[in-house]
């Protein structure tokens, strides 16, 4: 089978559709299926790939590629990727990553979006992503990268809490320096490492220092890869306390590959993409996520017996897996198997 991958994101941009796209295609082409990938990311890097990266092609390759694929794969909708389907018909799917209408595009985008749906396969990365959708859809949560994360023998748990993400003001790390404050009052003084970057930087660094809890919260920047596997493995609790609703949550994957316990908000997919490993709170509450962590701090052997559902839950979530539900999905499509 020829298969078109269009991601609108991709490497060396970070960012979770990014990373699906980058574990989903070697699986495709291991399964024994030939594939090319077409992007609007410019910026190159220099990793050496087996399949083809198209960035930000003209009318006329879109048109080429388009007619030499047996499927048509949208890791996320965009209509400046699927136009060549209005002139040549290919079984299409798409792969839906976030709430359509939610974007900071004009309202005409959405509604189009929606619309279109109706003539192709859709599959969401959770329920409350499917159930948002005018159409039916199948959900296939997103892969993680096992050989990336997971537990490393040798590294000393030796940190409480971890936020890893981008800092923006809805990631809810605001939420986090609160609970600390309260925390506090109640006698305990867990150290928070923050990885990231992001706008919200020096005002998160402010808010630490007037809420008097900078001594136990340290900014480490952006980490990728081992460097990242290996902090993680250094933390018992992992924090996701997100104000909107995550589509899912792969950073909560992670962290429970890494041996963590992971707290995450009561919104989206986030339930979804936590299940047995961890616990959730009431958005937006810090209190309510002040008495979670109190939980996680002092409760015997928590992170531990959440750790027991590890392997069970992650199971689904490995890419052969994933991938394997995809390519079902793209058979039954196109009739090739």
């Amino acid at each position: 089978m020829k298969i078109l991958v269009t991601s609108y994101v991709f490497a060396p941009s970070l960012g979770g559709i990014e990373t699906v796209t980058a574990l989903l295609i070697p699986e495709f082409i291991q399964a024994g299926h030939e594939v090319k990938l077409v992007t609007k990311t410019m910026e190159t890097d220099d990793v050496s790939r087996p399949y083809e990266v198209v960035r930000k092609p003209g009318p006329a390759k879109m048109l080429e590629l388009t007619r030499w694929c047996d499927v048509f794969f949208q890791n996320n909708i965009s209509l400046e990727l699927s136009w060549p389907l209005l002139f040549i018909s290919r079984p299409w799917v798409i792969a839906h990553h976030t709430w359509i209408g939610h974007e900071a595009e004009r309202d005409w985008r959405p509604i189009l979006k929606k619309f279109l749906l109706r003539f192709a396969a859709n599959a969401s990365i959770s329920r409350p992503i499917a159930d948002a959708l005018p159409v039916s859809s199948v959900v296939l949560g997103n892969p993680y990268s096992p050989k990336t994360f997971r537990v490393i023998p040798g590294i000393k748990r030796d940190r409480e809490l971890l936020f890893l993400g981008r800092l923006v003001s809805d990631k809810g790390i605001d939420l986090i320096l609160k609970a600390l404050v309260e925390l506090r009052r109640r006698g305990l003084a867990p150290r928070l490492t923050i990885i990231g970057s992001g706008p919200s930087l020096d005002s998160l660094r402010s808010m630490a220092e007037e809420f008097q809890v900078a001594h136990q919260v340290e900014f480490v920047g952006p980490q990728k890869g081992e460097e990242l596997a290996r902090s993680v493995n250094a933390h018992q609790i992992m924090l996701v306390p997100s104000y909107w609703s995550e589509p899912f949550g792969l950073v909560a994957l992670e962290g429970i590959a890494c041996g963590c316990a992971v707290i995450v908000s009561h919104n989206g997919g986030l339930p979804e993409a936590v299940g047995p490993c961890g616990i959730t709170f009431e958005p937006g509450n810090s209190m309510a996520l002040a008495d979670a962590i109190e939980k996680g701090l002092i409760q015997p052997h928590f992170r531990e017996d959440l750790q027991k559902h590890a392997q069970a839950h992650l199971a689904p979530f490995a890419p052969s897996e994933v991938a394997g539900r995809y390519l079902l999905l793209f058979s039954q499509m196109t009739g090739k198997r």
